[in-house]
């Protein structure tokens, strides 16, 4: 499994980002007329806040006349292991084994996710050799 370099997103950075992975191409109107459900932001502060996403490597655009029409530079799942890893460095002291202790003790598991977990730890094991 390859690391990514990728700090984790802020809560503005990811809101925008799950629009643009929800709907694969925008523009910057169509994440402010989105985002204006919840608060209203100014046109050029979406456009800042998505040409820092570009910035940083998380989001590409191509140009459709006179407009940047954007997508995703990289997938969701670099995002939430980014986010686990802080996760685990912040509550966990670094140590996957307690978070997954805690996730047991707390939450439970049902035998088919214990089952895709062990497969999915094989596979990994696996990968490495």
């Amino acid at each position: 499994m390859a690391k990514s370099n990728s700090s984790p997103l802020t809560d503005a950075q990811r809101e925008i980002m799950e629009i643009v992975w929800e709907r694969q191409e925008v523009t910057v109107s169509e994440v402010r007329d989105a985002l204006s459900a919840r608060r209203q932001l100014a046109r050029n502060t979406v456009q800042t806040m998505i040409v820092r996403l570009e910035d940083k490597g998380w989001l590409k655009h191509r140009e459709q006349g006179r407009t940047f029409v954007y997508s995703a530079n990289r997938p969701r799942t670099v995002s939430l292991g980014a986010k686990v890893a802080q996760m685990v460095d912040r509550f966990f002291a670094g140590s996957p084994e307690e978070m997954v202790t805690a996730l047991i003790e707390y939450r439970g598991l049902t035998a088919d996710e214990a089952e895709r977990i062990r497969d999915m730890i094989d596979e990994a094991e696996s990968s490495k050799r």
